[in-house]
């Protein structure tokens, strides 16, 4: 088998992006601590703020938004597009690549690309349906495409015969035990040890109206003995929450440590993005997932599996309110016999080892 020496990760943009290719890299270094791992990303993206704190090595590198419609962004992409492969061609040669992982997000075609015209081997890590433009065209310059769930290769032709490694999850996570950390997360946010806990958050960025849905019952939630753990999001504005409620309504703006709020909480209000459909599932944290209501309907593909094999709900966004809160989320987390049989389901549908699987294709691809 040939010798994995350095290794390049591409993706940026989001945390969808993001967070699967650093608990990827965490694997690889697990295994190799002298392996030389290299970032890709742009300069616009979330990366910046998040790879090089968790010690990693990020290039940045031009990377434009694919157009999907004929216009002068269209006629400017070849030349842009060659610029950003010769700057990410000229990383590879630097760091002496042997292989090329890709997670999606703009910045991920130059790597592509470049990867392509060196012959390095190069492995596309999809979640979502439809596949995202950048894996779309990535997908023309390799056979080696890996996926986040068994219903991708149900739903998209194309991607039929790919392999199921499941999503990359950080340590703290993939090993995560919610009942043996229950008490000292509760302990954390100054939450009610006994308390029945509704935990409630959007993407990396928050989602507004989960927020107003949710603080607009803060009073019928905590009356009705619930306590509430509320990650608001980074880059939304704060809502108004009530003083002197019978129970505790824990806000903060962001949280990096998943783990505590998965733990402390019963049920989960949230999004149905890759990632936290991935996260929620393979922890067993029981869910209402709230798809984004635009974009090409992937949130919502992302949640019915886990939603079909009974770990969880889903609530269009539209009818989500603070009466609908209080009708059909407060009965819900005081629920427990229903609680802990949702929670079965969605661990038996999740999975833990997707960095491991993963690592396992890339080794036998390299070998190949």
């Amino acid at each position: 088998m040939a010798a994995l020496r350095s290794v390049v990760l591409a993706g940026g943009g989001t945390g969808g992006h993001i967070y699967p290719l650093l608990a990827f890299a965490d694997c690889l270094r697990r295994h190799d601590p002298g392996l030389r791992i290299t970032c890709i990303g742009s300069e616009r993206g979330m990366e910046g703020e998040i790879i090089p704190q968790r010690g990693y090595d990020l290039r940045h590198v031009p990377a434009f938004q694919l157009p999907r419609s004929v216009n002068m962004n269209l006629v400017r992409t070849p030349d842009r597009m060659y610029k950003s492969a010769k700057a990410t061609r000229e990383i590879l040669d630097e760091v002496e690549a042997d292989a090329v992982v890709g997670f999606g997000g703009y910045v991920s075609v130059p790597a592509y690309l470049a990867a392509w015209r060196r012959k390095t081997p190069t492995i596309i890590h999809e979640v979502n349906v439809p596949v995202g433009v950048a894996n779309k065209m990535g997908m023309r310059f390799t056979k080696h495409i890996v996926l986040g769930f068994p219903h991708q290769a149900q739903q998209i032709p194309s991607v039929a015969h790919a392999e199921v490694v499941g999503v990359p999850l950080r340590q703290s996570i993939a090993t995560l035990d919610r009942a043996a950390l229950r008490e000292r997360a509760r302990a954390h946010f100054g939450l009610d040890p006994h308390l029945p806990t509704l935990f409630v958050f959007g993407a990396s960025a928050g989602a507004r109206s989960i927020n107003l849905a949710v603080s607009g019952a803060a009073k019928q939630i905590t009356g009705s003995g619930v306590q509430v753990l509320h990650i608001i999001g980074a880059r939304n504005d704060d809502v108004e929450v009530p003083t002197g409620l019978p129970a505790p309504y824990v806000k903060v703006k962001f949280l990096s440590e998943m783990e505590l709020g998965y733990a402390a909480g019963d049920l989960a209000l949230c999004r149905g993005g890759a990632m936290t459909c991935a996260e929620t599932a393979a922890v067993g944290m029981p869910a209402i997932y709230v798809p984004l209501p635009w974009g090409n309907g992937e949130q919502r593909r992302n949640a019915l599996p886990v939603v079909e094999a009974g770990g969880g709900l889903i609530v269009e966004d539209g009818d989500l309110s603070p009466q609908w809160v209080t009708d059909t989320v407060v009965p819900l987390v005081r629920d427990g016999a229903r609680l802990a049989a949702m929670s079965r389901a969605a661990a038996g549908y999740g999975r833990r080892d997707g960095d491991e699987a993963l690592r396992r294709y890339l080794l036998k691809v390299v070998g190949a």
